[in-house]
């Protein structure tokens, strides 16, 4: 019965296509960020909190991508929460705030599927479920090899997100228009950009969903460069067991559509 499944509740739709892909039937997923949302800027409504705490397990990122839902989760009862940013995952740095040098950990940690699969693991012991991957080696391997014949070529991003996408399949790392939160660069960090874009041989510039295309298109017109969509979030994936691996084949082909 629909109302015998424990309720799981994820802050953004990349931890509820993790949930989905490691609960299947067992649980029922439900995520609070929308489709026009980074998952950055989530914000709290009555019926999110009212969701939150009948949840049997809430999942979010951590305090530092989302701080003023942080607070409330950290306050709920004690293995009521997993804060993923918590989990003993394969870290990257970024720099979020290039005038002050500032670097912390890249909380776009879901788009490395090892990472995805020690999430998923952590889901699932959490209900006392065996413990199994989302994301088999195998699929990882021929992502890999899918990549190949990419991996040295150079792009702009949206925002600085692809840095455990990076850390996983060895592309190269491009640069990006937005910190990685989500925040714009100032004039000198543009001018570096287009720089960069002419030295290197740029063969696209990404746009993400969630932020419009103003800027990307700014740039893209001025360096005559295509605009390639790239949905970190999965905001079209499905919800379900195959969900994760899916997500993960269908980004790729966005990024390696940049080069086609």
């Amino acid at each position: 019965m629909e109302s015998a499944r424990p309720l799981v509740v994820t802050t953004t739709k990349p931890l509820a296509i993790i949930a989905k892909a490691a609960l299947g039937k067992h649980a029922k997923i439900e995520f609070l960020q929308s489709a026009k949302q980074s998952a950055h800027d989530i914000v709290l409504s009555v019926g999110a909190l009212e969701k939150m705490h009948r949840a049997e397990l809430v999942i979010f990122i951590g305090d530092q991508m989302e701080p003023g839902i942080a607070k409330v989760i950290n306050g709920l009862p004690e293995g009521k929460s997993i804060k993923v940013l918590g989990l003993d995952l394969d870290f990257v740095e970024s720099k979020n705030n290039q005038r002050e040098n500032h670097h912390s950990l890249d909380p776009h940690v879901w788009l490395n599927p090892h990472n995805a699969n020690i999430i998923a693991r952590a889901i699932q012991g959490a209900f006392g479920f065996s413990q199994q991957d989302i994301i088999t080696e195998m699929q990882i391997l021929a992502i890999e090899e899918n990549l190949a014949s990419v991996v040295e070529l150079s792009y702009i991003s949206h925002h600085d997100m692809l840095g455990h996408f990076i850390n996983a399949f060895k592309v190269s790392k491009g640069r990006s228009l937005r910190e990685a939160n989500g925040a714009r660069k100032g004039a000198k960090s543009q001018y570096v950009l287009r720089n960069f874009a002419k030295e290197n041989d740029v063969k696209c510039v990404f746009v993400e969903p969630q932020y419009g295309d103003k800027d990307a298109f700014v740039i893209a017109s001025s360096l005559e460069l295509p605009l390639r969509t790239l949905d970190a979030q999965g905001v079209k994936q499905q919800l379900s067991e195959t969900g994760y691996a899916e997500f993960m084949q269908t980004f790729t082909a966005q990024f390696k559509a940049c080069f086609s």
